[in-house]
């Protein structure tokens, strides 16, 4: 035998060694001990409001609300400039779709015109709200020439002032789709949409 071999047994046995005497002396720190009848209740709702007073649980209402207005959750189909977003970008092939990040990328376009010249069109959303300062609209155009070398440049037209307004047009047309479903509040009464 090595002296390699020597040290690598002596090693592994000292490494397991030291391993096992932590996990063996714990085992007997978990000792099962049963409860006693006589200090729990044998009704569930008692044991939950005992416990949730002991602080041992949560309960998922308090957390969200019982009027179900502890969280703000928004999703795409409720968001009237995402929808129209797609909706209005809809002809051009999507390469990055992130609604949790508020962005929309669209991939190299080509309308046929010239043949090396396409356009990439990103939509940040600055705010969920329908204002003109929500959105930001970059164009960027490649060009390539007949050797492949592209150049690639962020350009300012009329197609991002034109894209902006045909968004928050639409978007403007699906907030009041919205708002005419919504069930109307009866004088007198607070009437919401969550009957709890």
């Amino acid at each position: 035998m090595t002296f390699t071999n020597i040290f690598q047994r002596k090693f592994i046995f000292f490494f397991t060694f030291i391993i096992l005497i932590p996990l063996i002396s714990s085992c007997q720190a978990l000792r099962w001990d049963p409860p006693d009848a006589k200090n729990h209740p044998s009704r569930a709702d008692e044991r939950v409001k005992r416990n949730l007073e002991e602080g041992k649980g949560f309960r998922i209402m308090d957390m969200v609300g019982r009027d179900g207005k502890g969280t703000t959750y928004q999703f795409a189909s409720s968001n009237a400039m995402w929808r129209a977003t797609l909706e209005i970008l809809d002809f051009l092939p999507l390469s990055n779709v992130d609604y949790s990040g508020g962005i929309i990328t669209t991939d190299w376009y080509n309308e046929g015109v010239a043949s090396n010249e396409s356009i990439k069109i990103t939509v940040r959303f600055l705010t969920n709200e329908i204002r003109a300062d929500g959105l930001k609209i970059i164009v960027h155009k490649k060009k390539c020439s007949l050797q492949q070398e592209c150049s690639v440049k962020k350009i300012s037209s009329t197609l991002s002032n034109e894209l902006r307004a045909a968004i928050l047009k639409k978007a403007i047309t699906y907030q009041k789709i919205d708002k005419a479903k919504k069930p109307k509040k009866k004088v007198g009464e607070i009437w919401t949409n969550n009957p709890d």
